[in-house]
């Protein structure tokens, strides 16, 4: 109780000292009265016996606003009553003096200074167990966003250089915007009830906000400050790096672009900080750092801190690399667009998600056919062994889906897979640059050696490159990338040479094509997105004129994906019928947020977001994938509840002649309708009815 009480006292007078200032006022004021008033009462000689503690306390205050009334209590000042007199002019003196202007001119000083100081992030909070963010970033305020539908984090606190004021309109806009956001869906869903139903409904389901959120101001490289948000109290502590589009001047946005691939020394001293206080006897057990690095410079000196001060069971370093995770998420997407949306769902908080869970099997064949033998709330995926323990990781809508039990026994339906099943080709057209170019071409490199491409093969994959000079040369015009099959050097303003040359590639490919529009992300703050937006135009346009000239002709061919940098575009950019538009930060700031939550998460994200590299038969991990039903069934299942879908695939795609290390185990974890509606098996399987149609697409989680 006591510690409880200190917490909210320290986090009441961080955000609102002035409160604290008013309340103490109030209190002493009152003690003040009271304890005058019980004096007086007990004092009362001759004549005032008769004096109560209620008039007392009247008569106190009387006497304080004016000097006169001390006749009320004391009619005859003799030496019987020289003792309550002088009580009663020691009380008046008191008041007065509290009154006069010299003392209220100096408590208002001294009050003015406490706010202000308290503002500047002085006074030390007291927390435990709170989510520590330091430095501010693009990323920074979807993290805090996706903190609201959180179980167990309700108390953030973001340490920042500058800026503080500017921060916390930008949370509260942004908070306020998704309550709202959230609030209105529920209202929705209720609209064809009865109103005192659908009131009873919005009040039992209302969305709240129930963060609560310091900003401080400081030095995130000074132990104080770090001490005074009570760092080695928190479970998860994100270090954001630095970013290049920001308010800075243009030239010295040149010089952090020229700087970008060097490394980031500021985020390596930030860490080193952080690990001291971290790894020491004093601070919590099991805290989790996590880091952002965008440089193989910043990663191997991160590795190096991590060999030094990392202590298991203390301080745990998460690296997460933001550069690769994103290109390999953006190649992912252009080779299946529909993903962006899914990922979109099961990387956050909402809906279905990805958890993780101590686990006894070490054999993932074991653990996978328990758990649908004995659960219908989660759909099992993997099992994983870090630090000598096994993890389980599965799909569900929250945690309590994996303590449940079957209530009887469950069954799948027949059904025959196409054991040749194999991916299609793909055509790419990438629009633009940004500066994750080299690890989009590593995920579309990796993905062609996962399924067992070599240079010599036939292209399951082709690219044509449309970009500025500059940028193409900065990339060795993609030579080292045997799927790029032509690049095209056009500035942003030759919209007749950028036409011309996505037309010829449609007219020469009549599969799918898919469109990738890059948003420059090393350009200073009012030029973001910009490229993207010219780009998308000119895409448009083109379609436009196809439909113009054929009113046949399948929009659907054609997959728009376009990268934003800037989440308030996202209207603006869909108004243009894009329906993969991909805000790239808010993916990481997604990844952050679990990490910060759920142990061990970060090691199945690494593995189902980058495609293997090896090649051949050898596959060790799975990734998810989004495969058109008529190629992936050798004939469609009927309709049934997705309980029995996913266990149908299942035993379907097991294999009993083979060791379990020879498995290719197929596991569904939803479809796409043909309209692009994405369902995920969340919740009870049971009641979730599944008819698959030919032009449905099935989202598995497999080797291939």
């Amino acid at each position: 109780m006591y510690r409880k009480l200190r917490e909210w006292f320290s986090i009441r007078l961080a955000k609102n000292p002035g409160q604290i200032v008013l309340l103490s006022i109030l209190f002493f004021n009152v003690v003040f009265f009271f304890l005058s008033a019980f004096i007086i009462s007990r004092m009362s000689l001759s004549g005032t016996e008769e004096l109560g503690f209620l008039e007392s306390a009247f008569y106190t205050i009387s006497m304080i606003l004016d000097a006169g009334c001390i006749s009320y209590v004391v009619e005859d000042i003799g030496p019987q009553n020289a003792a309550i007199a002088l009580v009663c002019l020691l009380i008046v003196i008191i008041g007065m003096v509290s009154f006069t202007g010299a003392v209220i001119g100096y408590i208002t000083n001294y009050i003015s200074s406490f706010i202000e100081s308290s503002n500047a992030g002085y006074h030390r909070l007291l927390m435990y167990d709170h989510f520590v963010i330091l430095n501010w970033n693009s990323r920074a305020l979807e993290i805090v966003n996706d903190l609201l539908y959180s179980d167990s984090v309700n108390k953030v606190v973001v340490l920042v250089g500058s800026g503080k004021d500017d921060i916390e309109r930008q949370i509260d806009e942004r908070l306020l915007e998704t309550v709202k956001r959230e609030n209105n869906k529920i209202e929705q869903d209720c609209k064809d009830k009865p109103l005192l139903s659908r009131k009873w409904y919005c009040s039992r389901h209302k969305f709240k906000n129930n963060l609560t959120i310091v900003v401080r101001e400081g030095d995130v490289f000074s132990s104080k400050q770090l001490f005074d948000i009570s760092l080695h109290r928190a479970s998860s502590v994100v270090i954001l790096g630095e970013e290049v589009n920001d308010n800075a001047c243009k030239y010295a946005v040149n010089e952090k672009i020229n700087n970008f691939d060097n490394g980031n020394s500021l985020t390596i001293k930030t860490l080193m900080q952080v690990a001291d206080i971290t790894s020491s006897e004093f601070s919590e057990d099991n805290q989790r750092i996590i880091v952002e690095v965008t440089d193989d410079w910043t990663w191997n000196l991160v590795q190096k801190i991590i060999r030094s001060k990392q202590v298991d069971g203390k301080c745990n370093i998460v690296p997460v690399r933001v550069n690769q995770i994103l290109g390999e998420l953006m190649a992912q997407f252009s080779l299946m667009p529909e993903l962006n949306s899914i990922y979109n769902e099961l990387l956050s908080n909402k809906g279905a998600t990805f958890f993780t869970a101590p686990c006894k099997d070490s054999d993932e064949l074991s653990y996978i056919k328990s758990s649908l033998n004995g659960n219908f709330h989660v759909v099992p995926l993997t099992v994983q062994s870090e630090k000598d323990r096994n993890y389980c990781y599965y799909m569900a809508l929250n945690e309590k889906d994996f303590s449940r039990t079957a209530d009887k026994e469950p069954s799948g339906i027949p059904i025959r897979l196409n054991k040749d099943f194999w991916l299609e080709k793909k055509k790419i057209i990438m629009l633009g640059h940004n500066s994750k170019c080299r690890e989009i071409m590593n995920g579309f490199a990796s993905f062609l050696s996962e399924w067992g491409y070599k240079d010599s093969d036939e292209l399951l994959l082709s690219i044509v490159v449309i970009d500025d000079e500059k940028s193409l040369e900065k990339m060795n015009y993609y030579k080292e990338y045997p799927f790029v099959i032509k690049t095209v050097a056009a500035e942003i303003f030759e919209k007749d040479l950028i036409c011309d040359s996505i037309n010829e590639f449609l007219r020469l490919n009549s599969e799918d094509v898919s469109v990738l529009i890059l948003s420059d992300d090393l350009v200073s703050e009012d030029e973001t997105d910009a490229g993207m937006f010219a780009n998308l135009v000119y895409v448009q346009d083109i379609i436009s004129d196809k439909v113009e000239a054929d009113p046949d002709f399948d929009v659907g061919s054609i997959d728009v994906i376009a990268e934003i940098n800037d989440p308030k575009h996202h209207d603006v950019v869909s108004s243009y019928s894009v329906k993969n538009v991909v805000i790239s930060n808010r993916y990481i700031s997604k990844m952050i947020t679990q990490i910060g939550e759920k142990d061990a998460i970060y090691d199945f994200y690494q593995d189902i977001l980058v495609y293997d590299d090896d090649g051949g038969d050898g596959y060790d991990s799975k990734e998810i994938y989004v495969k058109k039903a008529k190629d992936f069934f050798v004939e469609l299942p009927h309709e049934c509840t997705a309980d029995k879908l996913i266990r149908g695939v299942f035993d379907a795609s097991y294999d009993p002649e083979r060791p379990a290390e020879k498995q290719s185990i197929s596991i569904v974890l939803g479809i796409v309708k043909n309209d692009g509606e994405i369902l995920l098996f969340s919740g009870d399987q049971r009641t979730v009815n599944v008819k698959i149609e030919e032009k449905d697409k099935i989202i598995v989680f497999s080797n291939h």
